[in-house]
């Protein structure tokens, strides 16, 4: 198991990427084997890796619940920084810091995912995250007293989010 489902998703992505470049059901006969060297290579290079979280990253449920994140909350969230970026560059109205966070999260992919969030929402960019897991992020307007918020006052849901999606 631990070469087949890396081989698989990387031939997979890499079919998705290549489509429509050739004539046999969309790909090259030299496409298709490119494909399938590479896969083969990135199989057996991250074998011993993915055997451990094979189950754990091919979960449905976490498919599911990233795609109704992506759609739903982070969506929202992004739009909603959009216009408070907006207006604090019409009015000049920002205190820019940096604060600290402890969201709880106990993965590594719960981590990435929350701090990926973080920084892809305008306004705020995580710059590093300790090894007790707790997030340093730059914050366009540190409000007075909230110099050491809690992850909602940062970020609002997405902790929660990345917690049930990952954890």
């Amino acid at each position: 198991m631990g070469f087949a489902a890396p081989f698989l998703w990387s031939l997979i992505v890499y079919l998705l990427l290549t489509a429509g470049s050739g004539n046999v059901l969309a790909w090259s006969p030299g496409e298709l084997v490119a494909g399938i060297v590479i896969a083969a290579i990135i199989g057996y290079a991250t074998k011993d890796v993915m055997d451990e979280k094979v189950g754990y990253f091919f979960s449905p449920k976490r498919w599911l619940l990233f795609i109704v994140y992506a759609v739903g909350p982070f969506f929202f969230a992004m739009a909603k920084a959009n216009f408070d970026v907006a207006y604090r560059v019409i009015t000049g109205k920002i205190r820019p810091g940096i604060v600290k966070i402890s969201p709880d999260l106990t993965r590594d992919e719960s981590r990435t995912l929350l701090a990926n969030s973080i920084t892809l929402t305008p306004g705020t960019f995580t710059l590093e995250i300790d090894e007790e897991g707790n997030f340093y992020v730059h914050w366009i307007n540190v409000p007075p007293g909230k110099e050491k918020p809690t992850p909602e006052e940062l970020c609002g849901y997405l902790p929660k989010w990345a917690r049930r999606i990952g954890e």
